[in-house]
């Protein structure tokens, strides 16, 4: 005789926890009850990022993801969704941590040539490194850094971040030795508080050929073990301002950017906004916009085309070098 299942156990879970060092043991049921209590992560961006996970942004050089971070950083302050991405989160304050870029860079990225500049809502704060010879002498770079850090997190109560780019907590982040304790320790953070974090990394030069994996992700393959959300930027041969985002790693939300649907986004810069950003266009097959080797063009054939356009060489002498037709000298030239 089937009988239906008793829900309730889980309201009126039996037995106390019980702590032993580094564990903590509670019943399944128990474990649900308390689970029961706490809030449903919201969108951040999109199913990219969600509350209270440590994601990873990862892309090539000069692939946009300070870009996007920035324009990631300025819709969550303000409350409004990029559009082609969910945004269900409250408005709230952001701290983004710039390791890379001057102020002046900042602005002529945020004006049309230093005038008629970008107005962010005033709870997107940017964080440069000042007083760095302040520092004790008898305090490694890095673990200052992280103290620092941690400080002014908890002294403002925000509860967004982004970090560019992650090299800046941890020199070495390639071995195991070195980025477990870098993620541990940002796990800790954002646990502590209910933080979300959003860290850029880098990929080293990757073959525009494949498609984009987690293995891209530069460094040990502790970053990604550790953290719980990653997505990446990767260049299109459809255009030099062609952009699209892959979900790498998801644990919260769902998996919608896969290599089926990837967003495909155009890096532009238009009136009013007066701010380089990312414009949702489609969803797209990251096929079409990997380089196609069918026709033998090696990637070392592509970066002459690109050394050679960058000198100013004609097209048509570049395709008579090269043995190739002008068109795809365009092509190759832009990608």
């Amino acid at each position: 005789m089937e009988t239906n299942p008793d829900f309730s156990i889980i309201d009126n879970p039996i037995d106390e926890p019980k702590t032993n060092g580094l564990f903590t043991v509670k019943k399944a049921n128990q474990w649900l009850n308390d689970a029961k209590n706490q809030p449903m992560p919201k969108h951040l961006f999109g199913d990219l990022w969600c509350e209270g996970e440590v994601c990873i942004l990862f892309s090539d050089t000069n692939a946009g993801k300070s870009i996007l971070a920035v324009q990631i950083a300025d819709s969550i302050s303000r409350g409004t969704p990029i559009a082609g991405f969910q945004m269900d989160a409250e408005k709230q304050r952001v701290l983004y941590f710039d390791f890379e870029l001057t102020s002046k860079q900042f602005e002529i990225r945020c004006s049309i040539e230093g005038t008629n500049h970008y107005i962010f809502d005033e709870l997107f704060e940017r964080v440069e490194m000042d007083n760095i010879d302040d520092m004790p002498d008898d305090v490694r770079f890095e673990e200052y850094l992280k103290s620092e850090l941690s400080g002014l997190i908890k002294e403002t109560g925000v509860k967004v971040i982004i970090i560019d780019n992650i090299t800046w907590l941890k020199n070495g982040t390639e071995t195991a030795k070195d980025a477990l304790p870098l993620m541990k320790w940002i796990h800790r953070l954002c646990r502590e508080s209910y933080l979300s974090a959003l860290l850029l990394a880098h990929t080293p030069k990757r073959n525009q050929s494949d498609p984009i994996t987690q293995n891209h992700l530069g460094g040990s393959k502790m970053l990604m073990n550790f953290c719980d959300s990653s997505f990446a930027i990767g260049k299109s041969c459809q255009g030099s301002d062609v952009r699209y985002l892959k979900q790498i790693k998801c644990r919260n939300g769902k998996f919608t950017y896969d290599t089926d649907n990837v967003a495909v986004c155009r890096v532009c810069k238009v009136n009013p906004d007066n701010f380089v950003h990312f414009q949702f266009e489609r969803f797209g097959f990251e096929s079409e916009h990997l380089v196609s080797n069918a026709n033998g063009i090696s990637e070392e054939k592509i970066e002459k085309v690109k050394e050679l356009r960058k000198a100013n060489v004609p097209q048509r002498e570049i395709a008579r070098q090269l043995d190739l037709s002008v068109g795809s000298v365009n092509k190759y030239a832009n990608m």
